[in-house]
């Protein structure tokens, strides 16, 4: 269908007329993170249906934006960014901070996903930061209607951090009880753990060590560095019943 013209020769509006469609910043994002397969893009973004992806992964491709390379050994199919895309990166910053600092936090923070959050905690264990051991860590989450409200984290050393929503068979070392607007806000510098312990919006049982250092372990985003961050009010709106975090004892 051809485009109608706006009639401005301002090149900020022909920009935003190729990356305006629902979904086509995320994906560079996605990208720009690490995810080159489909399934880990999926994850990456969140609620996005399987069709909608692939054509906007098309749509991306014809314009230029990313590469797909199919490997005909194994049938895998990679996307990775041009140079085209990877130019995109100061105006994608610039965007972040902008939004980090000018946007109302519960605002901002409210659409995360649950599951989309805990597939991003898998790079937000500063192993360093950690004892050298396996570790299980019990994240549970006090939001309302969610499809899983409990998740686990396995940590090992030498490995990526897994995330499951099935009781993985081990002692559990620390309990975390929180909702997805607080762990959120800690992830992007809105909140401070210290701030949220304080306000009763997370709660820490288990491992005494793991409790108390869990600023150190915990790595905010790379967008939490900002200056200026508009910050999580210590009184919360009330998104829906239960928000509050439920408190369970450690085990012996």
């Amino acid at each position: 269908m051809p485009q109608k013209p706006y009639g401005m020769i301002c090149p900020i509006t022909r920009a935003c007329d190729i990356l305006e469609p629902r979904w086509t910043i995320p994906i560079l994002v996605g990208l720009w993170a690490g995810a080159t397969r489909f399934n880990d893009l999926r994850r990456e973004i969140g609620s996005i249906s399987p069709a909608l992806l692939s054509r906007r992964l098309k749509e991306l491709e014809e314009i230029g934006l990313i590469e797909r390379i199919a490997d005909p050994a194994t049938g895998s199919v990679d996307y990775l960014r041009t140079e085209t895309a990877i130019a995109l990166e100061p105006a994608l910053n610039a965007l972040a901070q902008w939004a980090q600092c000018s946007i109302d936090a519960e605002v901002a923070l409210c659409t995360a996903t649950v599951s989309n959050l805990m597939w991003s905690m898998r790079r937000q264990f500063v192993a360093d930061a950690l004892p050298r051991r396996r570790l299980v860590m019990q994240f549970r989450f006090a939001d309302p209607d969610l499809e899983y409200s409990t998740y686990w984290a396995i940590l090992q050393p030498g490995a990526e951090a897994e995330i499951c929503t099935s009781i993985p068979g081990f002692d559990i070392d620390l309990y975390v009880e929180t909702n997805r607007v607080s762990l959120h806000g800690m992830l992007l510098g809105r909140a401070t753990v210290a701030g949220e312990l304080a306000n009763g919006q997370l709660y820490l049982s288990g491992d005494p060590v793991l409790a108390r250092t869990m600023p150190h372990w915990l790595k905010r985003g790379d967008y939490a560095r900002f200056e200026g961050i508009a910050q999580l009010p210590v009184v919360r709106r009330n998104p829906g019943p239960s928000t509050q975090p439920r408190r369970i004892a450690a085990r012996a």
